[in-house]
């Protein structure tokens, strides 16, 4: 098995370490290997997909402009 370091801030270092009960380094497996299948499920997605960076672009900004239209009426 290979080794990763994390940077934590230290204060969320101190707060770990008074959870001890808590396996940190399976806790970081598991968001690692979440992250890996979600970023590998959108890679697969994104290689059929015909659009072009240009649509992507366009499809972006209004969804962006949508939702800080639905965010400032709330």
């Amino acid at each position: 098995m290979g080794t990763m370091s994390v940077s934590v801030e230290n204060n969320m270092k101190i707060r770990m370490n008074q959870l001890n009960e808590i396996n940190w380094s399976a806790v970081a497996r598991k968001a690692f290997e979440e992250k890996l299948k979600e970023v590998e499920i959108l890679k697969e997605l994104s290689s059929k997909s015909k659009l072009t960076t240009k649509d992507v672009q366009e499809i972006s900004k209004k969804i962006s402009v949508n939702m800080a239209k639905k965010f400032r009426s709330m």
